[in-house]
């Protein structure tokens, strides 16, 4: 009788991830580690020389990476490693994580916009908790200068959902009016699906460059 022939595993899906993978990985300019791009930001010059933030990754030109949060960029543009990378004289605002900063915030405001226009943000009181308690909550989103008594009800009822959403709070109910379209707005729940996905991977480049809401809520009972 013939003996059973061993299975012999293939490494070709392996290959094909570890290709996949290889080809999301970029060399972080300031300490000179691979990472995977989800952890970097993108960096161009522009025509003038001068160092731009591609947030969304779409500008023209060769990719400078550095690793997503305010201590990286300010060491990038201050010690003069855009221009090593690039091997070329580039000009690095001293204010270029601060824009960092702006564009996400901008990114954020254009992402709920996004998520109203399909049907994926609730606003009100009442709709935003029904959302909570229901467990489709992703994130529940307050006005910066909103009353602490709704917030504070709105927050006892997130700790008891099936999902428990996050809580982001930097800007006021202008803000959040004029994203919008409408009126001021209070209270905002976004729920889980493909648009909070994307939300949320701006969310926490963002929570690298500032707190994701006014640290005095953190002292409210």
């Amino acid at each position: 009788m013939d003996e059973a022939q061993p299975q012999i595993e293939t490494s070709e899906p392996r290959a094909a991830a570890t290709l996949a993978q290889a080809a999301r990985e970029r060399r972080d300019i300031v300490t000179g580690q691979v990472m995977d791009e989800a952890a970097l930001l993108r960096f161009v010059a522009g025509p003038d020389g001068a160092v731009v933030p591609d947030l969304a990754r779409k500008l023209p030109g060769r990719g400078l990476w550095v690793e997503a949060n305010r201590e990286a960029v300010t060491t990038a543009a201050k010690k003069g490693l855009f221009s090593r990378a690039a091997k070329t004289k580039l000009s690095a605002p001293a204010d270029l994580a601060d824009q960092v900063e702006a564009g996400l915030k901008r990114r954020l405001l254009a992402g709920l916009g996004l998520a109203r226009r399909s049907g994926d943000l609730i606003s009100g009181f009442e709709k935003v908790a029904a959302s909570i308690t229901a467990g489709k909550a992703a994130w529940m989103i307050e006005a910066s200068n909103g009353a602490h008594d709704g917030r504070r009800k709105l927050l006892a009822l997130a700790r008891k959902s099936p999902r428990n959403p996050g809580l982001f709070g930097l800007f006021s109910d202008e803000q959040l009016g004029l994203a919008l379209g409408g009126e001021n707005v209070i209270h905002l729940a976004l729920l889980a699906g493909r648009n909070a996905g994307h939300w949320t991977l701006d969310v926490e480049r963002l929570g690298r460059f500032c707190p994701l809401f006014p640290e005095s809520w953190r002292e409210e009972p």
